[in-house]
């Protein structure tokens, strides 16, 4: 079997097995054994298991950066409808496994930032990526007339991002949907209301 092909069910297989097992839980011969190639392969292939731990945590953004086109920053769609299709989707996407496996980023947040500052460094910079996403999305909203002109975007799309993740976690300890569904019916019933709704609730206010 040709090199190229070795790297690539380390890859595909290790991806799969670190997801399911955690980072440090999954040793180099577990990997090799689940893409059923020679140990020596993987030294072939990568310098370290932390090199191996960067390269899965792209192949993992590729899939995400690819619902992010299709859902924040695509412009075809209704700016709010684009988060809340965003959030969805991560939502399903978990459901495959139960909730067992969680989210990469967020796995590799909790078991691996203190054994590896370049794999943190790299969790980091997505979540950054992800916030200018929704942040991007919610301006859209701002000029959809969605929301309001006040919205602090950058502050909002920060706590989505990072409200999200923890529910994320929370749902992966419970094996349950509901702290996912939860963080979206929050969101969207009271932290994004439109901004017809919007401006009425601060006229009730001043006007008590």
């Amino acid at each position: 079997m040709p090199r190229h092909s070795n790297k690539e069910k380390l890859l595909t297989d290790g991806l799969q097995l670190v997801h399911q097992r955690g980072f440090g839980a999954t040793s180099v011969r577990d990997i090799t054994q689940a893409a059923g190639v020679p140990q020596g392969s993987f030294t072939n292939h990568f310098a370290s298991k932390e090199a191996f731990g960067l390269e899965i945590l792209e192949r993992y953004r590729e899939m995400t950066n690819a619902a992010v086109r299709a859902t924040l920053r695509s412009d075809r769609l209704p700016p709010l409808r684009r988060l809340r299709a965003w959030i969805s989707g991560q939502l399903a996407y978990l459901r495959k496994e139960d909730m067992r496996r969680g989210c990469l980023y967020g796995n590799l947040s909790a078991e691996a930032s203190e054994a590896s500052d370049a794999i943190r460094f790299r969790v980091a910079s997505v979540f950054a990526e992800n916030q200018a996403s929704v942040a991007y999305c919610l301006e859209a909203a701002i000029d959809a007339g969605e929301l309001t002109a006040d919205t602090d975007v950058q502050e909002l799309a920060g706590f989505i991002v990072s409200s999200l993740q923890g529910a994320i976690l929370v749902a992966k300890s419970q094996r349950s949907p509901i702290p996912v569904q939860r963080f979206e019916r929050v969101l969207f019933q009271q932290l994004l209301p439109p901004a017809a709704l919007a401006s009425k609730r601060r006229r009730n206010r001043i006007t008590r």
